[in-house]
């Protein structure tokens, strides 16, 4: 059997015992379609080791939406939360149609009652964005993230449809429609390609004025590594939009795993799956009520997210009892022996867990990104030093 260390090793009853305890949900990952309408090439979801999703319903039905707001309602309660997220996301979620996501949110913040603040936002590829749908989830309190790769059909070439043609036209319409509705715009999400001018991408995705952004790394692991050619591509690439970034002046448009890194080095508390080790707080509910770990682990191997339980006969604090969703709650004690004595652990935190796997080992691991992270990490770290040599302020920087 292969190990996935921490998986099935990890002596659950034993760490709660010793004192170690759960951190409840605060973010709740609703899938609401299972199917897209692009093909991306690096999609996790439908080009990940996992492929789960080929049996759950495409849609999800108004039975898992009533029993997943009765649990989150349930979960905020024991827990006494007086504030979460609900981000909707697919496939590509708007599939399901404008009202369905909004009735999801809906059922979520009456459940909850007045008590809990329920923010919500929705990912999407951004290609079927229209003036009315906009303005709906506008008006029902729901952000819209867009995935994007840059502001030019040739960084977005990855992002296609499944007849293979560009889909940057109908990405570029829908966005200019969300520019004119601010109050919606909940940010971009860009995943790096090292062949791409890291300059270009960061002056085009700018210039889309999105409110916040961030990049992303790969999902790759030492089963199957990520592209690029060199030590630590994705570092260099990384440093070039960190640099102009960086020296931008006036307030330039936060990017979180910039924000994460300097925070960090600074002693704040992290929030974020790329670095840092502060405990997972997330959890995915799958179209047909299945509760899961986060997306990224379907990279990993067939089955990885499942976590046997879902809305129907388990609660969420069933949830945390899982070795998987304790593993990752344990920050410091789920890293390898490398990363324990490395300078960098707390800020890097061993990089994103689903980055660490290695076929027959497990997730005992540094990240894939081991040089890139410490590349990165300690230019950044140098970065800020000389700035704060130099007196400059990092509050508005670092402003989180």
């Amino acid at each position: 059997m292969t190990a996935r260390w921490p998986l099935e090793a990890l002596d659950v009853a034993g760490l709660r015992r010793s004192g170690v305890r759960a951190v409840p949900f605060r973010q709740f990952v609703l899938k609401v379609h299972s199917l897209c309408n692009l093909a991306c090439s690096y999609c996790y979801v439908y080009e990940g080791a996992d492929n789960s999703w080929r049996d759950r319903p495409s849609a999800v039905p108004a039975e898992v939406v009533r029993r997943t707001a009765a649990r989150i309602a349930e979960h905020s309660a024991a827990h006494g939360l007086t504030s979460l997220q609900v981000n909707l996301h697919g496939g590509e979620p708007l599939l399901a149609g404008v009202e369905t996501l909004v009735g999801y949110v809906t059922a979520v913040r009456e459940a909850v009652g007045a008590g809990c603040r329920v923010d919500a936002s929705v990912q999407t590829n951004g290609t079927l964005l229209t003036e009315a749908r906009v303005r709906r989830l506008a008006d029902a309190g729901i952000g819209i993230g867009v995935s994007v790769d840059g502001g030019t059909p040739w960084l977005n070439r990855h992002r296609v449809n499944h007849a293979g043609r560009s889909s940057w036209a109908a990405v570029s319409a829908g966005l200019d429609v969300l520019r004119r509705h601010p109050e919606a715009y909940a940010g971009i999400l860009s995943v790096i390609d090292p062949d791409s001018d890291p300059v270009e991408v960061y002056t085009s995705l700018t210039a889309l004025h999105p409110p916040s952004m961030d990049l992303l790394l790969p999902h790759a692991n030492w089963a199957h590594p990520p592209a690029g050619t060199g030590p630590h591509p994705y570092a260099d690439w990384l440093i070039q939009v960190f640099d102009l970034w960086f020296d931008s002046p006036g307030q330039p448009v936060p990017i979180r795993l910039f924000r994460e890194i300097i925070g960090l080095l600074l002693g704040l508390d992290g929030g974020a799956e790329a670095v840092g080790n502060s405990p997972m707080v997330a959890v995915v509910v799958d179209t047909d009520g299945a509760i899961e770990q986060v997306d990224s682990l379907k990279t990993a191997y067939e089955g990885a997210p499942a976590t046997g339980r879902d809305v129907f006969r388990h609660s969420f604090d069933d949830v945390l009892d899982h070795p998987g969703v304790v593993a990752r709650q344990l920050g410091r004690q789920a890293l390898a022996p490398e990363c324990l004595v490395c300078p960098l652990a707390a800020v890097c935190g061993g990089g994103n867990y689903a980055h660490r796997y290695r076929a027959d080992e497990g997730f005992l691991n540094p990240s894939v990104y081991c040089a890139d992270l410490e590349r990165l990490i300690r230019h950044i770290a140098g970065r800020v030093r000389r700035a704060a040599d130099l007196g400059t302020p990092l509050g508005a920087i670092n402003n989180r």
